[in-house]
């Protein structure tokens, strides 16, 4: 007699071919349940059925966590967790929360190159233009920039942050980056043509101010009116790390005054952003919603890492990447 399958409970909301990728990834050791529409009271009757839950950008919180009383762990499917999990419920509970670092830096970081080129070039702003039937073959070309020879400036420099600087390496960029818990191997920054520096440092020197850190009480609104007053004219500011490190309010007057020549963002201080967010207006930015990790390859791989985790931990009771509270 087989034994029975552990239920896991997907908590955000997606398309058929999503929910058929992780289902295959969990095999037949799991049985998963996932949600039939974006809906709340739906979450809470389904989570109470399973020993565990996959969250990601639709936050878990504590109405789910009390719902879920046959609960055993917590996976997230990213690194995110500070902002998209009541992480002080969970540890009340008692409950492991564990991360799912595999399958994010190569999408991540091709997705913040892809968005340095997009807002150096106006790419949206050309696109929608030419469908309308206007030719602007010249109009770009006072405030059209190329990354070659560019100063990048990183705020942050884990995993993703330094596979965005061996790609721009590539491109012929230097940087700079300031992060008060990592210092590269001096041969790896002299590889990858990267100083470290204050953040202050980082944001005089920026031509590209690229954004890596995780959103804390210590980095919301880090980037803030002041900060982005001390760039360089014609900066360009990039984030696909999360919105609230970055001031939007000031952001969108940096980019109307011209101080800021252009921005291009994965994330937002309210996701989805208001239908009214000045943002939307502006020709000098590239938007896109949050979409940096989320590429059917990076999903697989983050499927297969977090299913061989929750088999590990069902198993053994052992556990990779377990978040340790503060």
């Amino acid at each position: 007699m087989s034994e029975p399958r552990i239920r896991v409970f997907y908590n955000s909301f997606g398309s058929g071919d999503l929910y058929d990728l992780i289902a295959e990834a969990g095999g037949r050791k799991f049985e998963l349940v996932f949600l039939d529409g974006d809906d709340d009271s739906e979450r809470c009757s389904k989570i109470a059925e399973c020993e565990a839950v996959i969250c990601a950008a639709a936050p878990l919180r504590k109405r789910h966590i009390d719902a879920g009383t046959r609960l055993r762990i917590v996976h997230h499917q990213g690194v995110g967790w500070q902002d998209t999990t009541d992480w002080q419920e969970i540890r009340r509970r008692g409950l492991p929360l564990a991360l799912t670092p595999e399958g994010t830096t190569i999408g991540v970081a091709e997705h913040t190159v892809l968005l340095m080129l997009a807002a150096a070039k106006r790419l949206p702003y050309a696109d929608a233009e030419l469908r309308h039937g206007r030719w602007h073959v010249n109009t770009l070309r006072g405030v059209s920039r190329e990354l070659y020879g560019k100063t990048i400036g990183y705020v942050g420099m884990g995993r993703i942050a330094e596979a965005v600087a061996d790609r721009l390496k590539r491109f012929g960029c230097a940087g700079i980056y300031a992060d008060p818990g990592v210092e590269l191997p001096a041969e790896r920054a002299c590889e990858l043509g990267l100083r470290r520096g204050a953040l202050d440092d980082v944001l005089r020197a920026a031509d590209v101010l690229s954004i890596h850190v995780p959103l804390t009480e210590q980095t919301r609104g880090l980037i803030g009116r002041s900060a982005l007053e001390r760039l360089k004219p014609g900066a360009i500011v990039v984030n696909t790390a999360r919105g609230g490190i970055v001031d939007e309010a000031a952001l969108a007057d940096g980019l109307i005054s011209g101080h800021i020549l252009a921005a291009g963002l994965d994330v937002f201080e309210v996701e989805p952003p208001a239908a009214g967010n000045p943002l939307f207006t502006l020709p000098n930015v590239v938007l896109t919603p949050h979409i940096s990790a989320g590429t059917r390859d990076a999903m697989r791989q983050k499927m297969d890492a977090l299913f061989t985790n929750l088999s590990r931990f069902f198993s053994t009771g052992t556990l990779h990447n377990q978040v340790r509270f503060p």
